[in-house]
């Protein structure tokens, strides 16, 4: 029997010729990643005393303080301080700071590469997928174990098979399919199983939407997000100036296209026209009270906001600014755009796009995870509307308990800042 893609990357992890579903596996880690919010400083630096342990492996370890930077007060600037330091100690020479969202850090540096196993501390860690790698959050406990050893146990997930053929209409993004299967599966649809994207749509996508898409995987339950690994991957890593070959891999893993075998079996397998999804939006305060836009039209918004591992890289930030040429942000409405790194934030100030977005009115912040948690610069007070490009809409999300998050495109996203309310992009 043949395997899925996740099964494939498991498999050469747990050191076997095959693997099904349901089985636990020692497996080895090729990368692992720990933030800010949730790295060293939560459990793990006192656990590492007692035990008297160090570092399997200190190059393969990242950490990237963006949570908390810039900092807004004592204590967030305590927490990286403490953060940047306890990477000193322990020779982690892969640390970032101010760098932008851990995510896009991590695939713009080299640090993720097909048909490795990668955990991080923070759930959007199936971002990587889109590499074709198997990556996954887990928590600071589990960190401490694969830091000490190396090595994490997981179940074998079934996998779901996600299918797009055809074109995107005109204003659909990336975000959009992304809420059009979540909205599908509903956010526990797809509780520890693999989702895998194929078909004629994603193979024509750029790498810039595919991390959106397998950012977005987690949102329904998955364990992971995974993508072929195809020459549009191969390409992009060739574009970042990375080493294909490197050292890390000592040889063993060349970067070949892995994908899954005719005869894989999947748990379920869904079908969609991509010409038939319109402009989308998850409504307050699940990621899966999914409908289309043009449903919640006339809705006011107090702010939009277009940033973060999800939706702020150089292709949303394009988009945005391509759509706001010639427009104003409307009065009582900030436009909030915090572009995913540094290096998009300079290659977007470079090609003038960051010029454009606030010549319409836009707030350039610095590349952070800031406003997307609430945590600083663009928190949302009682009764505010904010409609954003992020990844998540829970209550108290983004500042107030009392305030509404409806997620949406970039695209959608401007749409709202220039009409001063929620509206379908395609209709301005």
């Amino acid at each position: 029997m043949g395997m899925t893609i996740t099964e494939k990357i498991l498999a050469r992890a747990a050191g076997r010729e095959s693997v099904k579903p349901g089985e636990i596996l020692w497996c080895r880690v090729d990368k692992a990643m720990m933030d800010d919010i949730l790295g060293p400083r939560v459990e793990i630096a006192e656990k590492l005393k007692e035990l008297k342990a160090g570092i399997w492996d200190a190059d393969r370890v990242t950490i990237i303080s963006d949570h908390y930077t810039p900092p807004a007060n004592k204590q967030q600037a305590e927490i990286v301080k403490f953060t940047r330091e306890w990477a000193q100690r322990y020779g982690v020479r892969n640390y970032f700071e101010f760098a932008g969202s851990c995510h896009q850090v991590m695939v713009e540096n080299g640090r993720v590469l097909p048909g490795e196993v990668i955990v991080g501390t923070d759930s959007h860690t199936c971002t990587y997928g889109a590499l074709g790698a198997f990556s996954t959050g887990i928590g600071s406990t589990e960190m401490l174990g694969v830091l000490v050893s190396g090595e994490i146990w997981l179940k074998v997930p079934e996998s779901i098979k996600v299918v797009f053929n055809g074109k995107l209409s005109e204003g659909v993004m990336a975000k959009d399919i992304a809420l059009k299967v979540i909205g599908t599966l509903g956010h526990g649809g797809a509780t520890y199983k693999a989702l895998e994207f194929a078909g004629e749509t994603f193979e024509n996508m750029i790498m810039d939407e595919r991390l959106c898409i397998a950012n977005m995987a987690v949102e329904a339950g998955a364990k992971n997000g995974v993508f072929p690994f195809d020459g549009v991957a191969e390409q992009f890593l060739k574009e970042q100036a990375k080493v294909l070959h490197s050292s890390e891999n000592d040889g063993e893993m060349p970067l070949e296209q892995i994908r899954s075998d005719r005869d894989a079996r999947y748990a379920r397998e869904l079908e969609f026209d991509a010409g038939d999804i319109g402009p989308l939006c998850a409504c307050p305060h699940e990621v899966d009270n999914v409908t289309e836009i043009g449903n919640v039209t006339n809705v006011p918004v107090h702010q939009a906001y277009i940033g973060s591992c999800t939706g702020g890289r150089y292709h949303d930030l394009k988009m945005a600014a391509d759509f706001l040429k010639g427009k104003k942000v409307a009065k009582g409405v900030r436009l909030l755009v915090s572009p995913a790194s540094s290096e998009v934030w300079k290659r977007c100030a470079g090609d003038g796009i960051l010029s454009a977005l606030a010549e319409a009115g836009a707030v350039i912040l610095a590349s952070s995870c800031g406003a997307c948690l609430g945590v600083h610069s663009g928190a949302i007070g009682a009764k505010e509307v904010c409609i954003s490009s992020t990844n998540r809409n829970f209550i108290g999300r983004m500042g107030s308990e009392e305030g509404k998050i409806y997620l949406a495109s970039p695209l959608s996203a401007a749409a709202a800042a220039v009409a001063g309310r929620i509206v379908d992009p395609r209709t301005i």
